[in-house]
């Protein structure tokens, strides 16, 4: 089957067939085109989708992929990071392996194909060009013909003609047969142009339109071949990067595969676990007994000091009452305007001697008032710190030892630090080291460089050495404390079990206490919250019982008797000496300490202060 026998005549047919050819090519290089460009937006896409959904440094987003979940999901960000660059290989291969050499070939096809129906063109009008001499020698040997016969028939007719003369004859003789002679001439030339155009014809059907058909054949067969290999080409560019894509997913699963329940729940336990044991068992509070209210219930430091036991939450559990306070509430506790001390009375009778800022008589201010005052009046018991750093981490500042978190947070934070600080050691001391061969090379060579122009460098690194040195030692203290102070669970639960029962009994009969302090003898619901703030005191004051006390600064005498009914305060009688260890700082209160169990606040008006003289900005207050 060969177009230049079948297809002889259909030179204007198969040159639209070829021209359709290239366009189906020209359209398939469109195609993979905008494959490309489909798989270039699908791999910007999914790399802006793992990027939009990664951890950003420095942030809380990446402490939270420390669980196995989020490791597998930021392992799935990762893979398909890489499943991406699949992709984005997939469109620079189609380009390369496809398009750029279907456009390559498609002009080359294009100059073929035009040189081939050139080709063809040019036997059309040689052919045309044979044909048209044909018919001009044909239509002018019948001119002659015709012209020769005339003249023929004339000359027979002069010739018959008696009247003629004989030259007329003679003439007309000579006549014809000059047009028998133009006649055969046109003959011999119509004859030859015949047979040339015979020849030229069965050149043109039979040799140049087949090899012009022919050469067009395989050009179509080579086009249509080429698209075949680039269909191919196309399907195994994408099977290539199957295998990558399989190991895309297939990291996915393992990441899936390794998600722990049990791992991330102790990372919970990690991270939020405070430290503090729970509370215990609220003990029973029997208000049908009558209670006594003496002077010195009033005071934190005298109901240590008398050995009366005081109510409880669930024992001495350092500590455990801080995670129910809300911050609202601790926030409008640190806000309340402080009370002023009383004014010293005007006659040093103890019958002139007002009892303190209120009287047994008066009317009870409202608990709110009552419990303001305790935490935002002068007296700082060591309990308050606490509340002080959490009033410091709401405004912004952290304490540098951490102190406002709870102590395992405590305790992980600062190991933490400590391993930051050795690393920076480490740095530093791997920098001095290398400035110091330096300097050895420069003394062993000279012209390498100055020796001393190392020294400041190497004084500079040495000095943050100390420092960062000295900044670990306080941490790793700061540790070492934290560590001492975090008992075990087992030791501190019994220790807890046995104080309830050493104050079960004593806590009823202060409750009853309570209960009769009331001026008509009625239980008031102000009264029982009183005590629950004089017990919320007392335990946060425990917790900071084995810090050491503040030394005395000097003494103080007693001018007059001052009953400390508010809580921080102390009971002191007209006459009586004591030590002085904190001075007034403007609010009209001084703190002292009658002995190493009761200390308080006193008015500064009440008593006379006599600081030593080695005491910073020593005062007399008289």
């Amino acid at each position: 089957m060969s177009w230049g026998t079948e297809l002889w005549d259909q030179f204007d047919n198969l040159e639209k067939h070829t021209q359709w050819g290239i366009d189906i090519l020209e359209k398939y290089i469109k195609f993979v085109k905008e494959r490309t460009e489909i798989e270039l937006n699908y791999a910007k896409q999914l790399r802006n989708l793992s990027k939009k959904y990664q951890p950003k440094k420095n942030s809380k987003e990446e402490e939270e992929y420390r669980y196995t979940a989020c490791q597998a999901f930021l392992s799935t960000l990762n893979e398909m990071n890489d499943y991406a660059g699949q992709h984005e290989v997939i469109s620079e291969n189609m380009t390369s392996q496809i398009t750029v050499e279907l456009a390559r070939y498609v002009q080359e096809l294009k100059q073929e194909r035009k040189s081939h129906f050139h080709d063809g063109r040019k036997a059309q009008q040689q052919i045309e060009t044979c044909w048209k001499q044909l018919e001009s020698s044909k239509r002018r040997f019948e001119r002659d013909c015709r012209e020769a016969d005339r003249a023929q028939q004339y000359f027979e007719k002069m010739d018959a003609d008696i009247n003629v003369t004989k030259a007329d004859v003679e003439k007309a003789r000579q006549q014809a047969q000059i047009r028998h002679q133009m006649a055969d001439d046109s003959k011999a030339d119509y004859s030859s142009y015949l047979q040339k155009f015979n020849l030229e014809q069965h050149e043109y059907y039979h040799t140049h339109i087949p090899n012009i058909f022919q050469k067009i054949q395989e050009m179509e067969e080579r086009r249509i071949v080429r698209i075949g290999e680039s269909v191919k080409t196309y399907a195994e560019l994408d099977r290539q990067v199957i295998p990558i894509i399989g190991k895309c997913l297939d990291g996915i699963v393992t990441a899936a595969e390794s998600v722990d329940p049990k791992n991330d729940s102790q990372l919970v336990v990690e991270a939020y676990k405070s430290g503090f044991e729970p509370p215990g068992d609220i003990e029973f509070e029997d208000y049908t007994q009558p209670m006594k209210r003496t002077v010195s219930d009033n005071s934190l430091s005298n109901s240590r000091g008398d050995g009366k036991p005081e109510l409880k939450f669930g024992g001495k559990s350092k500590g455990k009452l801080w995670p129910f306070i809300k911050k609202n509430k601790l926030m409008s506790l640190l806000t309340s305007p402080h009370q002023p001390p009383p004014p010293p009375p005007a006659s040093a009778s103890p019958s002139a001697v007002p009892n303190g800022p209120q009287s047994p008589k008066q009317q009870k201010e409202p608990l709110s008032h009552r419990f303001n005052e305790f935490m935002t009046s002068k007296p700082k018991i060591h309990c308050f710190r606490s509340l002080k750093r959490g009033l410091s981490l709401k405004l912004g500042a952290t304490p540098e030892d951490f102190s406002n978190l709870p102590p395992e947070q405590r305790r992980k934070k600062l190991q933490q630090k400590v391993d930051e600080l050795n690393k920076e050691i480490q740095k530093e001391m791997d920098q001095r080291d290398a400035i110091t061969k330096m300097k050895d090379v420069y003394l062993k060579n000279p012209q390498m460089g100055d020796p001393a122009s190392l020294d400041h460098k190497l004084a500079e690194v040495s000095q943050n050495i100390e420092k960062l040195r000295l900044e670990a030692q306080k941490f790793e203290a700061w540790l070492a404390e934290v560590e001492g102070r975090l008992p075990a669970r087992g030791e501190q639960s019994r220790r807890q079990s046995g104080l309830y029962d050493t104050q079960s009994a004593p806590a009823v009969n202060n409750c009853a206490q309570d209960r009769e302090s009331s001026p008509d003898g009625s239980y008031t619901e102000e009264q029982s919250q009183e005590s629950e703030v004089k017990v919320l005191a007392t335990d946060f004051d425990d917790e900071f019982d084995d810090e050491e006390p503040l030394p005395a600064i000097g003494t103080c005498k007693a001018l007059y008797t001052f009953e400390g009914q508010n809580e921080g305060t102390i009971s002191v009688v007209e006459g009586e000496t004591l030590y002085v260890i904190e001075e007034d700082k403007g609010d009209g209160w001084t703190r002292i300490r009658r002995n190493e169990d009761e200390e308080g606040y006193v008015p500064t008006s009440y008593v006379e202060v006599y600081l030593d003289k080695n005491a910073k900005g020593a005062k007399t207050y008289i």
